[in-house]
């Protein structure tokens, strides 16, 4: 009896010290080494960039699916499957189209990039402009306006990622002059847009896409009026008085699949279990772009985000090992480059009551820049919606990485407007507790530069644990995040 009652001992004894363990989040199942091996695979040629809509998007997904199974998550889709299937709808400027400038004929995508979508006729007098702020709408209406890229108006969007700055100078604008009733718009390259051309000819010619019950009920800047970019050397034949440009500009539709991956673990609390804290990313990037004078064509996104793919996929192997009372939801999105269909599919539509969703933990690049900085979004106001959750990612950050916080990229006043950028958002706009990590944009952001090899692994491997910490502390508290009063977004 006397040695029963010491092995009795020993036994309660190791059993407290395990429990004691458990009440903080064992950061330690979360291995560098699978981080590493997972983005590797994730991230390479064999997956062609993951585009959205298209059979690499679904391989991607599959494979998503399958590492979530092999950890040990349920299934947590339609139909007791891993997947949410959603329709993308496709509008592509057809190559039927035909742009002409007095006598001369543009190739389209090599010549001249039709911006966005459009069915329009159009043979009308190009009129050049300096300044479309000052212009009279009588100087204009019912003609062509032409004008060079330039920052002229705007808070200088040089500062942005270069390739990003013919966007900003035509959502800037583009409205402006519609308004005052315009048949179409020529943009004309400067130096800097210039460089962005081959690249915009790859994107615009995907054409724009939606889906149903889009927050976003266009992703089109105009309707049918169109914008039309040509490149440096046009300037001179487009600036010749009396010029006219003839234009028929024809769309194509299509249909394509995408897909949520989505897969679960269960809580252990009886009643707390019901409820869950949903870990979000997205799986596709942007696919094969073959951008003239670029040296590879895939677009592999490792950073974009297979970091933050493989990183669920870790985190939900340590929420298998250790559960916490709420549940844990892991959603891979798709179609997040085409506009946040995936998320807004499922925020609309999600495999669980929308009520029991506590909290949304979103990361979108979570592997580069300084070592010892990252950024949280949800944090400022008006983006801030729920201070309960800001404050447990802040105690957990403050424990473990102690990353340095850039706050400026959250603020609504960045021109950039990241927080409206990723996943997080369709689910704020639910009135969700949301946050967003990130490591912010680099200068291999949506280039065929963002490869695996170029992953700060360490970096990964802190970001990874701060999100999963966070997540953890969700699911153990006794009481869910609450949603700050007043809640709105400024746009």
């Amino acid at each position: 009896m006397r040695n029963f009652a010491a092995l009795l001992a020993v036994t309660l004894l190791g059993a407290y010290i395990s429990v004691a363990q458990t009440k903080k989040a064992p950061v330690e199942a979360i291995k560098q080494a699978d981080l590493k091996r997972d983005l590797f695979t994730l991230a390479d040629d064999h997956f062609r960039g993951r585009e959205a809509g298209t059979l690499d998007e679904l391989k991607a997904s599959v494979w998503v699916a399958e590492e979530a199974r092999k950890a040990g998550l349920e299934p947590a889709g339609d139909d007791g499957t891993y997947f949410q299937f959603f329709s993308l709808n496709r509008e592509r400027v057809s190559d039927r189209s035909t742009v002409k400038i007095g006598d001369r004929s543009f190739n389209l995508w090599k010549d001249v990039v039709v911006y966005e979508p459009a069915f329009a006729t159009v043979n009308a007098p190009i009129v050049f402009i300096e300044n479309p702020d000052t212009v009279a709408e009588a100087t204009i209406q019912g003609k062509v306006v032409a004008l060079q890229f330039t920052p002229q108006g705007l808070t200088d969007p040089r500062k942005s990622i270069p390739w990003r700055y013919n966007a900003f100078v035509i959502s800037a604008w583009a409205r402006k002059l519609a308004a005052k009733g315009v048949k179409a718009i020529l943009f004309v390259s400067d130096d800097l847009a210039e460089q962005a051309f081959p690249r915009a000819t790859q994107y615009s010619n995907r054409g724009s896409y939606q889906i149903e019950g889009s927050m976003f009920p266009s992703r089109r800047l105009l309707k049918d009026i169109p914008i039309i970019w040509v490149r440096k050397e046009a300037l001179d034949l487009v600036r010749k008085p009396g010029q006219h440009l003839d234009a028929a500009i024809y769309t194509e539709l299509f249909t394509y699949p995408s897909v949520n991956v989505v897969a679960k673990v269960k809580g252990t609390d009886a009643m707390l279990s019901k409820e869950y804290v949903l870990f979000s990313g997205h799986q596709d990037h942007d696919g094969v772009r073959n951008i003239e004078g670029a040296t590879d064509s895939i677009f592999n996104g490792a950073d974009d985000n297979a970091t933050v793919s493989v990183a669920l996929l870790a985190i939900g192997r340590a929420f298998h090992q250790q559960p916490g009372k709420r549940s844990a939801l892991f959603v891979w999105h798709g179609s997040e480059e085409r506009g946040l269909f995936g998320s807004t599919w499922f925020a609309e539509h999600p495999t669980v009551p929308r009520e029991s969703l506590v909290a949304v933990l979103n990361g979108d690049m979570i592997g580069m820049n300084n070592p010892d900085s990252a950024a949280l979004l949800g944090v400022v106001p008006p983006h801030l919606n729920s201070g309960d959750l800001v404050k447990i990612a802040l105690q957990e950050n403050a424990k473990g990485p102690k990353f340095k916080l850039d706050t400026t990229w959250d603020k609504a006043s960045h021109h950039e407007l990241w927080y409206f950028r990723s996943d997080h958002l369709p689910y704020a706009r639910k009135n969700i507790p949301a946050i967003f990590f990130s490591t912010l944009p680099h200068p291999l952001y949506h280039t065929p530069g963002d490869e695996a090899a170029t992953i700060n692994i360490e970096k990964l491997t802190k970001m990874t644990r701060w999100m999963y910490a966070t997540g953890f502390s969700v699911a153990n508290a006794a009481n869910r995040p609450r949603l700050e009063p007043g809640f709105k977004l400024e746009r």
